[in-house]
């Protein structure tokens, strides 16, 4: 894959609770064979009662400490996931249900973490959603670069 500045993270921060567990250790090869810098902060082993709070918690702080980073998050629903991220400070955490749904939250809202559902999608089209979203950039359009700022505490 051809490494493009305009979109590419310097670093992906990449957590799951027990329902996103397979699908974080898939997507981090996947990722990786695309030649991404991915931080694996939890679970690095499967743990049956874990809790997407945990998660969620420490990539959003690892994200709003780096500009330049993003944050893969994966629980049963997405939901859980980007409710908790989002109560950071400039984080905007997005639910990735499909291709044209991650893409315009990137283009449009320039989010800079996808939670996806190992529920609702298949592993495929987790790996299409997530590409989709690393590939694009916020657009800079003067209409949503003030709405992302108005979304600023």
């Amino acid at each position: 894959m051809k490494k493009n500045k305009k979109t590419d993270p310097t670093t992906i921060y990449i957590g799951a609770d027990h329902n996103g567990f397979n699908l974080k250790e898939n997507l981090k090869k996947y990722l990786a064979k695309k030649n991404y810098l991915i931080k694996d902060l939890g679970n690095t082993k499967f743990v049956a009662t874990d809790d997407y709070p945990d998660m969620a918690k420490k990539v959003a702080k690892k994200v709003a400490s780096n500009k330049d980073a993003r944050g893969i998050l994966i629980c049963g629903s997405g939901q859980g996931m980007a409710m908790t991220a989002n109560k950071f400070a400039r984080i905007r955490a997005a639910v990735g249900w499909s291709v044209a749904n991650a893409k315009r939250s990137r283009h449009d809202d320039d989010s800079n973490i996808l939670c996806l559902s190992a529920w609702a999608n298949t592993e495929e089209r987790n790996r299409r959603i997530t590409s989709a979203w690393l590939e694009t950039a916020f657009s800079r359009i003067p209409r949503y670069q003030r709405r992302v700022k108005k979304i600023k505490a």
